[in-house]
C-alpha cells in the first residue's frame, strides 16, 4: 500500500511539531552555551527517510523563533540543522550518522561566540557534548531497538527492513 500525499504531509507536520514542542517545553536546557536539546534525537529519523529532513528543519526553525538569540538562531541554528539532517540522510551507518549533529554544533558554537562574546572552543565543546550525549549516547541505542519494532517502523512510514535496505551495498556494516 502506498502512502497518500496527505499521510506524508501529516507525518512531516507531526514530527516537526514534536521537535518544536520538545524544544520549547525544555527551553531552559535547549538554548544557550550548555544545551541538551532532547528533541535532537529526532534527527536520526532522517537516516531512514528523507521526508524527516523537512520535518526537522521546519521544527528547528519554528523552535528557534523562541531562542534568546532571536532571528540569528532562526537563520544559523536552522542552517546547522539543515546541513546535519542532510548528512544523516546520506550516511550509511546509523552510529556514524549520530556524529553529524555533533559536528553541526560548530555553527552553533560560532553563532554563540559572535553574539555573546563567549569563548569559541569552550562554547563549541559544551554544545557538542550536549549533542553527543543526546544523539549518540541516548539516541543511537534507542533507535537500534526501535528498528526491530515493526509497529514503530510502520508508524514512521517505513518497512521493517528500511535500515537494512539502506545499507545493502555496504559490506563493511
Amino acid at each position: 500500500m502506498t502512502e497518500s500525499r496527505i499521510q506524508r504531509l501529516a507525518r512531516i507536520a507531526i514530527v516537526a511539531a514534536l521537535y518544536f514542542v520538545c524544544t520549547v517545553a525544555l527551553a531552559p536546557i535547549a538554548f544557550g552555551a550548555v544545551q541538551f536539546r532532547l528533541s535532537e534525537i529526532l534527527v536520526l529519523l532522517c537516516f531512514y527517510k528523507k521526508d524527516y529532513c523537512y520535518s526537522l528543519v521546519l521544527g528547528c526553525a519554528l523552535a528557534n523563533l523562541f531562542s534568546p538569540l532571536g532571528i540569528y538562531d532562526v537563520v544559523f541554528g536552522t542552517l546547522a540543522t539543515a546541513l546535519t539532517v542532510t548528512a544523516v540522510y546520506w550516511c550509511r551507518h546509523l552510529l556514524l550518522a549520530t556524529l553529524f549533529p555533533t559536528l553541526g554544533c560548530i555553527i552553533v558554537g560560532l553563532e554563540l561566540t559572535i553574539l555573546t562574546d563567549a569563548p569559541f572552543l569552550l562554547t563549541c565543546a559544551t554544545v557538542m557534548l550536549g549533542e553527543f550525549i543526546t544523539v549518540t549516547v541516548v539516541g543511537y541505542p534507542v533507535f537500534r531497538l526501535l528498528e526491530r519494532n515493526q509497529g514503530f517502523m510502520k508508524i514512521l512510514g517505513l518497512n521493517a527492513n528500511a535500515a537494512d535496505k539502506k545499507r545493502k551495498n555496504d559490506s563493511s556494516y
